[in-house]
């Protein structure tokens, strides 16, 4: 499963407070790739969270 954060992103920080294992918010939202599949349960809910939809996950 791949996580992206599109070009909508906002830096809203909503991601990071939901699921700071994977994202961290420095201007826009970042992924840490290798915490992804460990999380994704905290990943889908940031992904719904998200006020601007930035978050794909595929």
């Amino acid at each position: 499963m791949t996580v992206k954060v599109n070009d909508s992103c906002i830096g809203c920080g909503a991601c990071e407070s939901i699921c700071d294992a994977v994202f961290s918010v420095d201007g826009t939202a970042q992924v840490n790739d290798a915490a992804v599949a460990d999380n994704m349960d905290c990943v889908k809910e940031a992904a719904d969270a998200c006020p601007v939809s930035a978050i794909e996950v595929e």
